[in-house]
């Protein structure tokens, strides 16, 4: 099981890498903004992944606030964002 643990927290960590990188660098805002929804929905299988290990559902809650957040956020984002060419 521990084996399976360092494969997972190793893809992931290289996900929020490559998402990171991906959304500093991103040329429009609304590739900035998938970017930092891909960060939340990666965090949110981050904070999945340590509740199958540890088999405490305590942090079940904060996954459901953190996916209602992480929508919210974007619908919001999306529905008043300027368009990049009118600066």
């Amino acid at each position: 099981m521990t084996v399976v643990w360092i494969i997972s927290a190793t893809m992931l960590l290289t996900a929020v890498l490559l998402t990171t990188y991906r959304t500093l660098r991103g040329p429009t805002t609304l590739d900035r903004l998938v970017g930092v929804d891909a960060i939340v929905a990666i965090s949110i299988c981050g904070l999945s992944v340590w509740v199958a290990y540890t088999t405490d559902t305590t942090v079940v809650p904060g996954i459901v606030a953190l996916s209602l957040v992480g929508f919210i956020g974007s619908i919001a984002v999306a529905r008043f964002r300027v368009r990049d060419d009118q600066q």
